[in-house]
């Protein structure tokens, strides 16, 4: 079945996953009671997952039937980072844990359909990644790191036994995702070197699987890594890569993502002006993108509040107070608490640079609690480096608390 059907993305944007798993089974010709045997349900209780309406689902429930069927996670709400409605952290991250057992589980499922079970087995893995994905907002890097690890080593595995070159690609792209964000979790813990590492391993596996839009995605995100290390035009080099790889044919997020990974590079390089261009190309081709769930392998939607809090990280690194105090603060309020920090102490640069010492270190005061909390290194690094901005010989009494807070820590 064609996934980009009205009725299917009709379904999907209206919350009724159960509809979207119906719709596909019909298609793949499965009744409902094979659909349940090779998922380990009965046929009521899949009978009655398709008739569930908008309410809440079992996340580990829609993994096993997603990865059985093919559906992408963001067609049943798997791929987003948005809290669970009742605001629970900890039940978020006991159904986050279930989703990832679960796909890990399925490929050693029955299958009713022969044919398709290889693809079932990359996506059930997939999911797993995706769970691990959404893990990273309630869980300190060090903790998640080392399933993430043993994830990669299961992908790296089954590869081994794969029966075709096309599973084999499958299963790379699969790989590159996992290997992207173990280097994402190596850049929260402050380990540029192991980063590098990762995300080079994630670019060299997306080539293995041969489809130019991942290839492209994992170098933009190295793109974005170096630039927000400071190394502006090996991020500029890489952002020019990414967007040869796509060719003419790009989707439109990636002009949107890619402008903004340019204009962080730009910024890192100390220049404003280009910085500024691509956040104007990065804004206008955000407010045209459709309202869509963004297509694979972006798991995030990038949007215009996406290039606000970009340009106010800019701003902070040009340090341009106008372009970081202007900012929507409603529209800097979204993401993980891990992200919320990083923009708290962008608007804490963006304070010093207007000479307003005191707020600026009651905001970065607040950031660095959450870097504590989740123990992540990139929050506290970038708290330091907010502070080495400031020379003072006689600094305020909240400068001096701030450093004394910092000295003991050790990430």
């Amino acid at each position: 079945m064609d996934l980009r059907a009205p009725e299917v993305r009709a379904a999907a944007r209206g919350g009724n996953y159960g509809r979207v798993i119906e719709l596909v089974r019909k298609s793949a010709r499965l009744t409902q009671r094979q659909l349940g045997e090779a998922c380990g349900l009965s046929q009521s209780a899949v009978s009655r997952l398709e008739k569930h309406g908008t309410g809440a689902y079992r996340t580990d429930v829609l993994a096993r039937v997603a990865a059985h069927l093919q559906i992408p996670p963001a067609l049943v709400g798997l791929a987003d980072q948005h809290a669970l409605q009742d605001g629970s952290q900890d039940v978020e991250r006991r159904n986050l844990l279930g989703l990832a057992v679960a796909a890990a589980a399925t490929p050693l499922l029955p299958a009713a359909a022969p044919a398709d079970t290889d693809g079932g087995q990359s996506a059930a893995l997939r999911l797993n990644t995706t769970a691990l994905r959404r893990l990273d907002g309630s869980t300190p890097s060090r903790e998640l790191s080392e399933s993430v690890h043993a994830h990669l080593r299961l992908i790296q595995s089954v590869s081994r036994d794969a029966r075709s070159d096309a599973h084999r690609a499958r299963l790379a792209a699969v790989g590159s995702e996992t290997a992207s964000l173990a280097g994402w979790l190596a850049w929260d813990m402050g380990d540029h070197g192991s980063a590098r590492t990762w995300y080079g391993s994630s670019i060299r596996a997306a080539r293995t699987a041969g489809d130019p839009l991942l290839a492209a995605y994992q170098i933009g995100s190295l793109a974005q890594f170096e630039a927000h290390a400071g190394n502006g035009p090996q991020a500029l080099s890489l952002a020019a890569r990414a967007r040869q790889v796509l060719g003419p044919q790009r989707p439109p997020v990636a002009d949107a993502w890619l402008s903004s990974v340019e204009a962080l590079a730009h910024a890192a390089g100390g220049d404003g002006t280009g910085a500024d261009q691509a956040l104007t190309r990065s804004r206008a081709a955000a407010e045209a993108l459709p309202a869509d769930p963004p297509p694979w392998p972006w798991v995030f939607r990038f949007g215009p509040e996406k290039v606000a809090a970009v340009r106010v990280a800019c701003g902070a690194r040009l340090k341009r107070a106008d372009w970081v105090l202007s900012a929507d603060a409603e529209a800097l309020g979204g993401g993980t608490d891990k992200q919320r920090a990083l923009i708290v102490l962008d608007l804490a640069a963006g304070h010093l640079a207007a000479g307003r010492v005191e707020a600026a270190f009651a905001l970065a005061g607040r950031a660095v609690d959450t870097g504590l909390k989740y123990r992540s290194g990139r929050i506290v690094d970038r708290a330091r480096a907010v502070r080495r901005t400031l020379t003072l010989t006689s600094p305020p009494k909240v400068v001096r608390e701030f450093d004394e807070r910092l000295h003991d820590v050790y990430m």
